[in-house]
């Protein structure tokens, strides 16, 4: 048996909580490896944070933005460097599954072992124990409680819990996401879900804060999808989601809701804009808000109907969907973050992958507010590739 399927078997037998411990002893085997640590990256994608169990700490969280394992992770790239006075040379590889970004496997190897070959094997195995930890993560806390800097809220928990992940990408498109503050975050969430002919996609926004604004979008999620998986189109799943929440709230709570449904053949769209957040397009170098016609929040009223808006996307758009907390946030002058500035930021991330450009835009947010955050933020960034293969009309 070769290292890779050696390694590849020992995780994959590996208990839940015990998959780095498998990961570690079979590549110290198989690969000489002197040393392998995994860190997780935290929900506010500032640090990466190493997996060990609480309430014990190994070495204290590494910089995502300025440490070498950051710059593999920004990257999504392997990065090498050497690690001490006899050529050992530590390999920093992305754990990713299907574009969601985990963290990191650090594998420090002889010199002589880290060939081409050996650190196409690392990196592929990096992959896989990122699918391992994804599945895993149904029966232990121990790489959620990795991802935690800080204590999240007991709304904030049930918010990342109710999440898909941060990030998804196939070969007709790639999207991010972030919240903020992501240790106290109440109402604000995105969805997404796909077939092999759609993407569905949605950000909604429950009124209120804490607690009850986190089961009121709960709710409302969870009807979505209830409603998506019977098969049935944005227009009726708003509807029949909408019928949920107004029979639990009688019209005294309401969620704000954009609802997308894309062909993935053709990049024609159907778009249900029923309450407060926004998208806005770049394409090429031009930024600009589309605006829809505006329908009645999920919930506010008793049978709303609801009617789905045509929309499309070309090759190369980038859409961006902001929450209100991010475009209506007060600066440090107390004027709101405007159009305006809204678009000079997502413009100063045009170069970067869909994947991080929420957390440059929040951070860009950031720096005009001058301090902490009075609402949740939300930026979902939708990257527009196209079909995978020529369709004929």
């Amino acid at each position: 048996m070769n290292g890779f399927l050696a390694v590849e078997r020992a995780v994959r037998s590996a208990a839940p909580h015990a998959l780095l411990d498998a990961a570690r002893a079979a590549l110290i085997t198989h690969y000489e490896a002197a040393s392998v640590d995994l860190l997780m990256a935290d929900y506010g994608l500032t640090v990466l944070q190493p997996v060990t169990a609480l309430p014990h700490t190994a070495q204290p969280p590494l910089s995502l933005h300025a440490s070498p394992e950051g710059r593999a992770f920004g990257s999504q790239e392997p990065y090498g460097q050497y690690a001490a006075l006899d050529g050992a040379v530590d390999l920093h590889l992305p754990v990713t599954v299907r574009g969601d970004r985990l963290g990191i496997l650090t594998v420090r190897l002889p010199k002589r072992r880290c060939t081409p070959q050996a650190v196409d094997e690392l990196t592929d195995l990096a992959a896989f124990l990122g699918h391992e930890i994804v599945v895993a993560e149904r029966d232990t806390d121990l790489y959620l409680q990795a991802r935690r800097a800080n204590r999240l809220t007991l709304a904030a928990e049930m918010q990342w819990q109710l999440l898909p992940g941060r990030s998804c990408s196939r070969d007709e498109y790639a999207i991010g996401a972030q919240l903020e503050p992501a240790y106290a975050i109440y109402g604000d969430n995105f969805d997404w879900a796909t077939t092999a002919d759609t993407l569905t996609l949605s950000v909604t926004n429950g009124m209120g804060e804490g607690i009850q604004a986190s089961l009121l979008t709960n709710l409302a999620v969870n009807a979505l999808r209830n409603a998506r998986r019977a098969g049935i189109d944005i227009a009726d799943q708003a509807a029949l989601a909408d019928q949920a929440l107004y029979a639990q709230h009688h019209g005294e709570q309401h969620v704000s809701t954009l609802l997308l449904s894309f062909d993935l053949a053709t990049g024609r769209a159907q778009v249900v804009d029923a309450g407060s957040p926004q998208l806005w397009r770049q394409r090429d170098k031009a930024v600009e808000r589309v605006p829809f016609e505006a329908q009645f929040p999920l919930g506010m009223f008793e049978d709303t109907p609801y009617v789905p808006q045509d929309f499309g996307v070309l090759p190369g758009d980038r859409l961006i969907i902001v929450s209100d907390g991010v475009y209506a946030t007060a600066g440090r002058d107390a004027e709101a973050y405007g159009e305006r500035s809204l678009a000079r930021a997502i413009q100063a991330a045009s170069l970067l992958p869909a994947a991080a450009v929420p957390r440059a835009v929040l951070r860009e947010l950031a720096e005009h507010r001058g301090d902490t955050a009075t609402d949740d933020e939300l930026v979902v960034c939708l990257d527009w590739f196209g079909p995978s293969t020529p369709t004929t009309r």
